[in-house]
């Protein structure tokens, strides 16, 4: 959520950064400004109200000491319609305050200057390249016939126990979703992550703080009976551990690692993009999350990236490093990096990680600060999270790329978490 005192200190500078990102309701910039000032007016108001009926209650009883018992029944009624008239303004104080806060959460954060302009993926810059693209013959089959060919992941079978979009892993497939998982979590733990097991539901403040209410609630599993919601990521309940959380600034930075299901319901996505692993409701990923000092949250960005870099080197696949432009961007999101692999069969890029810097938009909402040691203030912190990595995507590459005539080969570092080196 932006602060106000951006909103009002620069608002030329906001309206211009909400351009970038192609954000077309800017009259929403006016409004919270015009409803603050209906607030501080209205607060302005009530406090003379208020210090005008206790300074009335402190004469009564003096009133009536020196025996003006009427002058003394007159303050009391003007302390009852001062009253009344607090109350009033009490309401549409809250009033005020609660339209203020529900048009301020519309506002999607500002992007880093170094945000390229721009309003769909085809405008999104490559910053960097690595890997070799594979050179398959012609019979190369896509992920999802080599899934069927060596029984490793079974669509259909998903299709029955829950619908589209929930495979079922078997055998090898299995033992290869654990090996990942286990390689990723032990690379962040060697980063300096500290794993959390966070649990897969969450309430609406925990929606809210990162970002995913109400910006995203149609894309995400809703459970009413309980109003829980399904997480669309670890980072949502991982990055809220800290919601209402005052850190010491010798805490920062806090570096979390967690794996978990993830669940989402993709509304509108259909066609081809769709087959097989490329877009699934539910899937595993291992996150990274990272709570920092202002002053160092970009250079931690740069970390973070190079960390993915680290796993999709290892793992031996072709990938490319994007800046996302301003109209791809994420609602929360002031700069990201997204890392696409190359599926070779399918002869596209997918993406498999997006690796963002929040700056203070979720803290705001989470009331995430820290204490400074300098003045003893508090200052909202920065938070930070990436996929390290996604595992459906990265799987489809893998079997593309590493077909061969003797089987799949394993890639050599998850050779030691799988038991073996082809599957066949």
């Amino acid at each position: 959520m932006l602060t106000l005192h951006l909103l009002k200190e620069k608002r030329e500078y906001v309206l211009e950064r909400l351009q970038v990102k192609q954000f077309k309701q800017l009259e929403l910039v006016d409004r919270v400004l015009e409803l603050d000032g209906q607030r501080r007016q209205t607060q302005q108001l009530f406090d003379a109200t208020q210090a005008e009926m206790n300074q009335i209650s402190k004469q009564i009883g003096q009133l009536i000491k020196e025996g003006k018992n009427q002058e003394a029944q007159n303050a009391r009624q003007q302390t009852a319609q001062l009253k009344e008239s607090l109350k009033e303004l009490s309401d549409k104080l809250a009033s005020i305050e609660k339209e203020l806060e529900n048009t301020l959460v519309l506002l999607p954060n500002l992007p880093h200057p170094s945000v390229p302009a721009g309003k769909t993926a085809e405008d999104n810059v490559v910053v960097r390249t690595g890997g070799n693209l594979p050179q398959l013959p012609q019979e190369a089959l896509p992920h999802w016939d080599l899934a069927k060919k060596y029984q490793i992941i079974d669509f259909e079978l998903g299709v029955k126990l829950t619908g589209a979009g929930f495979p079922v892993y078997l055998g090898k497939g299995a033992k290869l979703q654990r090996a990942l998982i286990s390689f990723f979590l032990d690379e962040a733990q060697k980063a300096g992550y500290i794993e959390v097991m966070p649990p897969l539901m969450v309430n609406e403040d925990s929606g809210f703080g990162t970002g995913q209410l109400p910006d995203k609630e149609g894309q995400m599993y809703h459970v009413t009976a309980d109003n829980f919601y399904l997480i669309p990521t670890a980072e949502v309940p991982v990055t809220n551990i800290y919601r209402d959380v005052i850190l010491e600034a010798n805490e920062l930075p806090i570096k979390n690692t967690a794996y978990t299901p993830c669940f989402r319901r993709e509304a509108g996505s259909y066609g081809k993009d769709v087959r097989g692993l490329n877009r699934l409701h539910q899937f595993d990923k291992v996150e990274i999350v990272q709570i920092q000092h202002p002053d160092h949250s970009y250079q931690a960005l740069e970390e973070m990236v190079a960390h993915v870099e680290s796993l999709v080197n290892k793992l031996e696949l072709p990938y490319r490093i994007v800046k996302l432009c301003g109209g791809d961007m994420s609602f929360a999101s002031a700069l990201t990096y997204d890392f696409e692999v190359y599926a070779a069969a399918q002869q596209k890029w997918l993406e498999v990680s997006s690796v963002s810097n929040f700056e203070t938009f979720q803290a705001n909402r989470m009331k995430l600060r820290f204490r400074d040691p300098a003045d003893k203030k508090t200052r909202l912190a920065h938070t930070l999270n990436g996929s390290a990595l996604a595992l459906p995507r990265i799987v489809a590459a893998l079997l593309e790329n590493n077909q061969s005539p003797k089987g799949i080969k394993i890639p050599q570092v998850l050779v030691p978490y799988c038991g073996f080196e082809y599957i066949d």
